[in-house]
Formats: C-alpha cells, structure tokens, sequence
C-alpha cells in the first residue's frame, strides 16, 4: 500500500506528473524548488556539484584525476562527465518542461469537450489515482532498493564498466578495489544518478497507465477535425515535453561508447545495434502509450465515412437534380449561388474523413524525436574520419 506526502486533490485541470513525491517534498524543504519547481538552477547546481566535484576531488587526492597512474583518469572518462554534467542536468530540467507542457495538453481533453460530461468524474478519477501513485513513498523507497541492488551492483558493472585500471578501481585485473572517488561514486553519485533516470521512466509508467485508463472513456472525437486525428492531435506534442529526458538517454549513450572507443579501441560502427536499440526503446515508452486511442480513432474513421458518405450522397443527388435535371426556379442563378461552395465544402469534409489516421502522432514527429536521442552520439562520427582529412575534404568540396 502506497503512502502520501501531500494530499491529492489533483483532477484533469491541473494534472501535472511531476510536481510531487517524496524528493520533491525534500527538495523543497531544503529549499531547492518551489511549489512550482522553481529554482531550477539552484537545484541542478547543488546536485551536480554532489555527484561530481566529489569524485573529481578525491581522485586528485589520490592522483588519479590525471596523469597515468590509471589507464583512464578522471579528467579523461568521457562517459563519468556526460553523465554528471550533461545527462543528470537534463533529467532535472526535463522536470520543468514536462510540468509545464503537459498539463496544458492534459487540460485540452476537456477544453476540446473530448470528455463527455457523464464520464467527467471517470477523467477525474485517472488524474487522481495517477497523483497517487507519482507521491508514493513505497515506490521511491523500491527504486532506491533497486538502484543499490541491482542498478549499481549488476547494471552498470555488466554494462558501463571498462576493464582497464581507472580512477574508480585502480586494479585491472578484474576484481573491485574501488578507490576513494570510487567509493563516493558507487555510494552517492551513481546511484543518485540511477535513481532520477529510473524515476523517469516509472514516470512514463504512470503516463502510459493515465492515458490507458482515459482511453477506457468514449471520447467525443470527431472524424471531420482538421488534426486528421479526430480532435486529439494534440496529443503529439506532449511527446516534445520529454525531449531534455531523450538527449539524456542518447548523451548517456554517447559516453559510453566514447570510453569504450578512445580506451579500447572499439569503432562506432561496432555500436550500431546498441544505437538502433536504445532509439526504438526511447520512442517506445514516449509514443507506444498514445497507440490507446488507436481503436477509437479507427471507429470513429469507419461510422464518419460511413455518416458522411450518406450525407455526401444525398447531397450530390439535390444538387444534381437541381443544377443539372432541370429542378432549379427559372429566375435563380447558379452564378453567385452558395450551392457550388457548399458541394465544395463538402468535399473538403468527406476527403479529411478519408484522410484521418488512428496514430495520435504523424511520421515527422517519430524522425524529430529520433534525431533528438541520436544527436549526442553524432559528434563521434568524426572518429571515424580523422580530422585533418575530414578538413581537407570540406575544403575540396568548397573551392
């Protein structure tokens, strides 16, 4: 049984999926955010000097932080900086953007009479039950749990760790002699860093589970909207909401395949497997949980043409009866009639139906995000290029 923080009073008008739970309520008291997570400098500051000035201080103690002591100095460890300078801002920063974007989007449902007024306490009820479980301290007290013991003990040493002497583990062969950095870095930084990333994605859960449940409500969606969506094509833009949580997904790749290139000798093209996986993976949790309204949308594509086609039908038949069967007054003329524009117009009409799609998202969403995840790793396309060559090839193309 989930415990509460706050009282949840929270209904469609001002959902919000991030302004709660047990480190919100800290990160206030320790006046790091506002009720309205304010101070967002503030606070990536003060985490990031906890997760990163730590370990840059103790390996410098230890002259680990440069030189060659160890095969991989601190100073050196690309993946140990986009993790703790890059990727952990973002995944603070992503906190403002998706409060403040998605709750506009989630207010649409009833600004657009998407919700029937009979289902309005059912919509309610989903945005409480979802504020529940985003204050649980059960929840976030399981994710530590799992950070300590799996995330940090298995995850990351099968996945991140390189077996070379470094500033974390001095040894090189294969057992775990951890250094002074390399304490503070399995004890706080990593698992801190761990544990907002997998908060995310138990984030995305409770989003999934909101929309499957709003989903369970008939929706008022209407085949002739000009969104080809019915009326929910707003729905596509709360995936942009979660673009500084994608480039913390694709910087935290990027760096780890920039250690294993630079201190292993590995090729990026030895990666592509793991880029196209942690791409299709990332859009997945962001777009796959809008496919809920994919069988609403589709019904509601069918009985619109099937509605709009009998009415079409019986139009074109006065029309042509009138206009072109004799039927029309002697003294009316088709010049300056409304019949044309209206024949018109309904054609507009029946060709929207025709062209309405049951994906709550359009194909240059799915590229724009996509580019968004694999941009950190494009700058290590030029290690396989040198670039001095590269250089000299710009400049033939130029002159």
């Amino acid at each position: 049984m989930s415990a509460i923080t706050i009282k949840s009073d929270e209904s469609g008008e001002d959902f919000s999926l991030v302004l709660g739970g047990p480190l919100f309520q800290i990160f206030r008291r320790a006046y790091l955010s506002g009720s309205a997570l304010e101070l967002l400098r503030r606070r990536v500051l003060v985490i990031t000097m906890i997760s990163w000035l730590p370990l840059l201080l103790l390996a410098a103690l230890q002259g680990y932080a440069s030189g060659s002591t160890v095969r991989l100095p601190f100073l050196y460890d690309l993946d140990a900086h986009a993790r703790f300078l890059i990727a952990l801002p973002l995944l603070l920063v992503a906190e403002l953007f998706v409060h403040r974007r998605m709750r506009n989007v989630v207010r649409q449902f009833l600004e657009r009479g998407l919700i029937p007024d009979a289902d309005r306490s059912r919509f309610d009820r989903a945005a409480e039950s979802a504020s529940r479980l985003r204050n649980s301290i059960v929840a976030e007290a399981l994710l530590i749990a799992f950070v300590y013991g799996v995330g940090v003990l298995f995850l990351w040493r099968k996945n991140a760790e390189l077996d070379l002497s470094s500033w974390y583990n001095p040894t090189s062969d294969g057992s775990l002699h951890p250094s002074l950095a390399g304490w503070w870095f399995a004890l706080v930084s990593l698992p801190l860093f761990q544990f907002l990333l997998f908060r995310w994605y138990y984030r995305l859960f409770i989003w999934a589970r909101f929309l499957w449940q709003v989903s369970r409500i008939k929706l008022a969606v209407i085949p002739t909207h000009p969104d080809r969506t019915g009326g929910v094509g707003f729905l596509s833009n709360v995936s942009f909401a979660f673009i500084p949580l994608l480039l913390a997904q694709g910087t935290l790749l990027a760096g780890m395949i920039a250690n294993r290139i630079f201190y292993t000798g590995a090729h990026l093209t030895q990666f592509k497997l793991d880029i196209a996986g942690v791409v299709a993976v990332t859009l997945a949790v962001v777009l796959v949980p809008l496919l809920v309204f994919s069988p609403q949308l589709e019904r509601a594509k069918r009985a619109g043409g099937r509605e709009y086609g009998r009415l079409a039908q019986q139009y074109v038949r006065e029309f042509d009866r009138k206009w072109l069967r004799g039927g029309a007054a002697p003294d009316e003329l088709l010049i300056g009639s409304g019949d044309v524009q209206s024949l018109a117009d309904m054609g507009n009409s029946y060709q929207v139906i025709r062209e309405m799609t049951w994906l709550p998202f359009t194909t240059r969403t799915v590229l724009q995000l996509g580019v968004t995840v694999i941009a950190p790793v494009l700058p290590l396309t030029l290690t396989m290029v040198p670039l001095d060559q590269l250089m000299d090839r710009l400049l033939k193309i130029i002159f």
